[in-house]
């Protein structure tokens, strides 16, 4: 049975991994690399064991949001479709000797599929929990560059350098998701942040209606969804 673990260690996943990381450096891209991966993993897997998925399905979730992004060296505009695409080439054995069931296997290509496609509609809990876990990595870690000059040129990086923490929590009693976050509004005010991150957290927003939950944004002690 394929784990976490072993996609983790799986020298093809990593280069993929690797060479998305190179593609979106040259683009001057925010990082998505193995701390953004390793990240969204782990919070996958406790999201999903917050609301009381499966021991499998906390796995699926957690190697799903593993690879995510690992299709990002053949595209940036389709990272997706070539993720899952990418994922399926490399574990889809059929017989006894499957790594996955059919369906576990079409859950985790959909789950990297559906990320970053803002019009799908929504039909397994990996995908909303990837989408969820993905889209709460925004922090200063991500800034490439850390000259003062060049993050304040660019929006992205301004608004991910002005953000010093971000935490995403299930309240299952209360039915809620919660994504906490502090921004140094010195760098980049509240609104800045809403110039690029709306569609994001509208499909968070989705993605939590679709776990059964509601989605709520706190930034800086303001609770603002």
């Amino acid at each position: 049975m394929l784990t976490l673990e072993k996609i983790k260690n799986n020298p093809q996943v990593l280069e993929f991994i690797k060479q998305s990381e190179i593609s979106l450096g040259a683009l001057d891209y925010t990082e998505h690399g193995l701390r953004h991966a390793n990240l969204v993993a782990r919070r996958a897997k406790k999201m999903a064991q917050e609301i009381g998925l499966s021991k499998r399905e906390q796995e699926l979730a957690a190697l799903a949001g593993f690879c995510h992004d690992m299709g990002n060296f053949l595209g940036r505009s389709q990272h997706h479709y070539w993720g899952a695409i990418l994922f399926h080439q490399l574990f889809s054995v059929s017989g006894e000797k499957a790594d996955f069931s059919p369906r576990e296997m079409t859950w985790v290509m959909q789950a990297i599929s559906n990320h970053d496609k803002y019009d799908m509609k929504l039909t397994n809990p990996i995908s909303s929990i990837v989408i969820l876990a993905d889209k709460s990595d925004v922090h200063r870690s991500r800034v490439r560059s850390q000259a003062q000059s060049k993050i304040r040129e660019d929006l992205h990086d301004r608004v991910n350098y002005a953000t010093t923490k971000s935490q995403i929590k299930v309240n299952k009693a209360q039915k809620k998701i919660n994504l906490t976050l502090k921004i140094d509004t010195k760098f980049c005010s509240i609104m800045e942040y809403f110039e690029i991150f709306t569609e994001r957290m509208s499909y968070c927003r989705k993605a939590a209606e679709h776990l059964g939950y509601h989605f709520s944004l706190i930034i800086n002690n303001f609770k603002l969804l």
